[in-house]
């Protein structure tokens, strides 16, 4: 999960100059889950609000990685002192008083890549009975990414680039610690598929476009994401905004909308190969 929650979901949780946390967490969680999903039998189960809009309780995101039968949970967070500007520094680790030799193995392991990715001090791993790491019934593994209220770590948190370098970091750990391999590129079939060069879909010849295989996901951008608010128009599954390449809100509910119809068994949001292949077959039709 990516801890709290965004905009006024949160009481506090914030940087003094009132960034929220879960924003920063957030953009570490989507570039960890876009690392690791290039690798096989990898499933992720997001127990926060991929929007931000609220700040699901811990009870329920512990209950939520149970239930699912999760392997490992990680909870992504940064940290705070005072509250106010300082020149504290370093990344750190929580792990629950009880837990196992493995946890304790993934969370130094963890501790060493957020130390290298980030360049600041490493604080270590510590003991804490945090209600995420109590409740949980697999390694269970806080990480705390540095300070929102330190004049030192704040510089790094408002780095994109070296939030998507910690996602990375974190990621190579769990897929060296299982061994994971990489997915092979699947063949291109063009009657499935739109083409990666264009932000519009040609409906009278869609049968020579050829789509990215890309997963997507809320607070991805780019081209990709034209494509798809491009194609859920067609389909009448309208944006109330314009097609801006943005993977927001808007766009995810009209995702869901999508998936509510076609894919009533995969309503998550996430547009993977089931929701392409069944967008592209109402384009088809």
């Amino acid at each position: 999960d990516a801890g709290h929650g965004g905009k006024n979901s949160t009481p506090g949780k914030r940087s003094p100059d009132g960034e929220y946390e879960w924003n920063f967490n957030n953009k570490v969680l989507l570039s960890f889950t876009k690392e690791i999903e290039k690798y096989e039998n990898v499933k992720i189960l997001r127990v926060d609000d991929a929007s931000g809009k609220t700040d699901v309780p811990l009870k329920k995101r512990a209950a939520d990685a149970n239930h699912w039968g999760a392997d490992i949970y990680l909870s992504f967070h940064h940290n705070a002192n005072t509250g106010v500007w300082g020149t504290w520094t370093g990344t750190e680790i929580f792990v629950h008083p009880n837990s196992s030799a493995r946890t304790h193995y993934i969370a130094h392991d963890i501790q060493r890549a957020l130390v290298t990715a980030y360049k600041l001090n490493g604080r270590g791993v510590k003991d804490e009975n945090f209600q995420v790491l109590r409740e949980t019934n697999m390694p269970a593994i806080l990480i705390e990414g540095g300070f929102m209220d330190s004049l030192i770590d704040i510089k790094k948190l408002r780095d994109d680039a070296v939030l998507s370098k910690v996602g990375i970091a974190v990621a190579q750990v769990i897929i060296k610690l299982e061994k994971l391999k990489k997915k092979k590129e699947p063949a291109l079939n063009k009657a499935d598929v739109i083409h990666p060069n264009t932000n519009s879909i040609d409906q009278n010849n869609n049968k020579e476009y050829i789509a990215s295989f890309k997963i997507l996901r809320f607070g991805d951008t780019g081209v990709e994401v034209k494509q798809l608010q491009t194609a859920l128009n067609i389909t009448n599954f309208k944006l109330r905004e314009k097609v801006d390449g943005i993977f927001g809100p808007d766009t995810l509910q009209a995702l869901k909308r999508f998936q509510s119809i076609h894919t009533p068994k995969e309503v998550d949001g996430i547009f993977g190969p089931k929701t392409r292949r069944a967008l592209n077959s109402v384009i088809n039709s």
